[in-house]
């Protein structure tokens, strides 16, 4: 089979580029397309040597910086790709991705991580943190949502068959998009956070720190638990929020950003990795489990795919520091019963093996 596999851009390697990592490991014959390409040379290796074909994006005035800002221009940009002759597609789509053209004779499979909440249901969060809410300025972004908004439920047509990152993101492609969409969970390194089973001391969150993440909630609560010691590692632009709910409270570790094996080393000896964030998945939470560390967590979004409640965590319902305080000593009367074995056994169906199995099996079906 002739095959190519279409990411939106190539800048860093986070969770989208892991996709397309194991899409290559799957299909390493296939040709790799994306809007534009400013990997650094020192993240590369996750493509195998390949070389990807970029649109005129790539080309535009201050796109390495800015290429964000031609929003605008990536719905025509993604339609541009001459993709006739390929027998299979697989796109890897967060914004635009799904939008490519393909012809009768092509299976189109588009691996969705989310329809673009700025555009639909978080429009109003998105323009208010960008201070887009009045002005000239707010009311061009408003119209450019608006036809962005228009576009995007008519490409929603295109690809044969939609595959979720979570249970989560099928019900907003149902919602937006009026489509059915199968759920494939993204894959997790399991092998790099190994079962331990010592004694733990601390609770933890490790997590970036922008506002939706809630890291502040987090250390708010602990500050009132000071017989229980939290550890908060990571770095962003809302760590100010996090050090101040932290102040005075000598149960709270505030680290900031750490390394890979130190990270693996706190989960491995955390009594419960806590976190508040509404996440289309949460590959953290995998993470924490593949390690033995049982879940305290915001109980909306992905999380209800990764948590068995009871067994490898709990959940809370609203993101406030009560409700976490409330789960949190819930946890205390209950830790017995969380097994590192159990939590491990959990994150397995998270696994790289386990995704490549599923994606082979999706198109050979």
């Amino acid at each position: 089979m002739k095959i190519a596999i279409i990411h939106e851009w190539l800048d860093g390697y986070a969770g989208s580029e892991r996709v397309v990592e194991q899409m290559l490991a799957c299909f390493p014959e296939a040709d790799l397309y994306a809007l534009c390409d400013f990997l650094p040379n020192g993240q590369r290796g996750f493509l195998a040597g390949k070389v990807p074909r970029t649109s005129f994006i790539q080309r535009l005035p201050f796109a390495r910086k800015m290429f964000r800002n031609y929003l605008q221009l990536m719905p025509l940009a993604i339609e541009q790709f001459d993709l006739q002759g390929y027998d299979l597609v697989l796109s890897s789509s967060h914004a635009v991705a799904k939008g490519v053209i393909t012809g009768p004779g092509t299976l189109h499979v588009s691996y969705v991580h989310s329809p673009m909440r700025y555009a639909w249901d978080l429009q109003g969060q998105y323009l208010r943190q960008a201070g887009l809410t009045r002005g000239l300025k707010g009311l061009y972004t408003r119209w450019l949502l608006h036809r962005l908004r228009g576009w995007d439920q008519l490409s929603s047509a295109r690809p044969d068959v939609i595959l979720g990152n979570s249970s989560y993101i099928v019900e907003r492609i149902r919602k937006v998009w009026r489509r059915e969409a199968e759920v494939l969970h993204p894959p997790v390194d399991i092998a790099g956070f190994p079962l331990s089973t010592a004694p733990r001391k601390h609770f933890l969150v490790a997590s970036r720190q922008v506002p939706y993440k809630r890291v502040e909630l987090v250390a708010e609560a602990f500050r009132r638990m000071p017989e229980l010691n939290l550890i908060v590692a990571g770095d962003g632009p809302s760590a100010s929020l996090v050090t101040d709910a932290a102040q005075g409270a000598p149960n709270i570790d505030v680290r900031g950003r750490v390394p890979q094996a130190e990270l693996v080393s706190l989960l491995q000896g955390a009594r419960a990795f806590v976190f508040a964030a509404e996440e289309d998945f949460g590959i953290a939470m995998v993470e924490a489990q593949a390690c033995g560390t049982p879940l305290i967590v915001y109980g909306r979004g992905g999380a209800r795919d990764i948590v068995a409640e009871g067994t490898t965590g709990l959940f809370f319902e609203e993101q406030s520091a009560d409700a976490i305080v409330a789960a949190v000593r819930a946890f205390v009367a209950r830790e017995a019963e969380f097994t590192p074995e159990a939590c491990h056994a959990q994150a397995q169906q998270f696994s790289i093996a386990e995704f490549r199995r599923k994606l082979l099996e999706v198109v050979a079906r």
